[in-house]
């Protein structure tokens, strides 16, 4: 852990202040460690399991990608659940959500999006040090 690291604990414990919620925090922070070693947060994304799939053929592309599942178990589940508690309290996350439900995607893809963000938003925070300000 680095001494960083606070900054994504205040972000958790503003938006995930319930016990269950909690070890959510704890699973994140304990799968991805140190955030910088990581080179960006797509890397992260890559390691959760998070990150499309990709089906190439000749000159077949595939325009349906899934998800990998090929990563850490536990933080692609800590993240899933993480970030349904996070757009039901943060309004931008929730407009996130509503918006990709709102395009036609299933609410588990919609969620996994929002997921995507998510740790986007966490990984630019710990980079950074600067506190979460919603926008």
């Amino acid at each position: 852990m680095t001494p960083r690291d606070g900054v994504a604990v205040s972000f958790f414990d503003h938006y995930l202040p319930s016990l269950g919620a909690l070890s959510l925090q704890a699973m994140i922070l304990a799968e991805v460690g140190d955030f910088a070693r990581f080179d960006n947060a797509d890397k992260i994304l890559a390691y959760a399991g998070l990150s499309p799939s990709t089906y190439q053929s000749g000159q077949l592309d595939s325009s349906h990608s899934h998800m990998e599942k090929r990563g850490s178990r536990y933080l692609r589940y800590a993240l899933f659940n993480a970030t349904k508690f996070v757009c039901k309290w943060d309004e931008s996350f929730g407009i996130y959500l509503g918006r990709k439900i709102s395009e036609g995607k299933h609410y588990n893809v919609a969620v996994s999006h929002a997921a995507k963000k998510l740790i986007r938003t966490i990984y630019r925070m710990e980079l950074t040090g600067q506190a979460y300000s919603p926008s």
